[in-house]
């Protein structure tokens, strides 16, 4: 198992099938373009590669602000539903957590649907705690 941060072309649209199971509202024509785009913000995709393939991706960015300083913030976690439990959701996790510690960041947030009730137990059982509410307001 390696993990490493992508960036060609190549690499970020073989994690596609990976991030299609957190985000199916993005198709697969789009999804190379919207990462690129989220890369301008300081988005970066790190891949969990098992026997070559990816099996679990994380988009996240490191930013500061005055709630909490500098920080690593995940935006999307994610391993394949038939390689789950074996690990490599941890591994990712602990990976994130080294890449904060070297960039400087004090903290690691991520947030979390309120039906994504599976995941919510993995972040506890990984040491996470629920640090508050978001909310959210379509505008159009």
């Amino acid at each position: 198992m390696d993990i490493e941060i992508v960036s060609t072309d190549e690499a970020i649209a073989a994690c596609y099938p990976v991030m299609r199971e957190l985000r199916p509202h993005i198709g697969e024509q789009d999804f190379l373009a919207r990462v690129r785009a989220q890369q301008a913000a300081a988005y970066r995709l790190a891949c969990l590669r098992a026997e070559g393939a990816p099996v679990a991706v994380a988009g996240f960015r490191i930013s500061e602000n005055l709630a909490w300083g500098r920080h690593l913030y995940v935006d999307d976690l994610v391993t394949l539903t038939d390689r789950r439990s074996k690990g490599y959701g941890a591994a990712l996790l602990a990976w994130l957590r080294a890449h904060a510690v070297e960039h400087g960041c004090r903290q690691l947030h991520l947030d979390s649907g309120l039906q994504r009730e599976a995941a919510h137990r993995f972040y506890e059982r990984e040491g996470m705690t629920k640090g508050g509410f978001h909310f959210v307001e379509i505008i159009q």
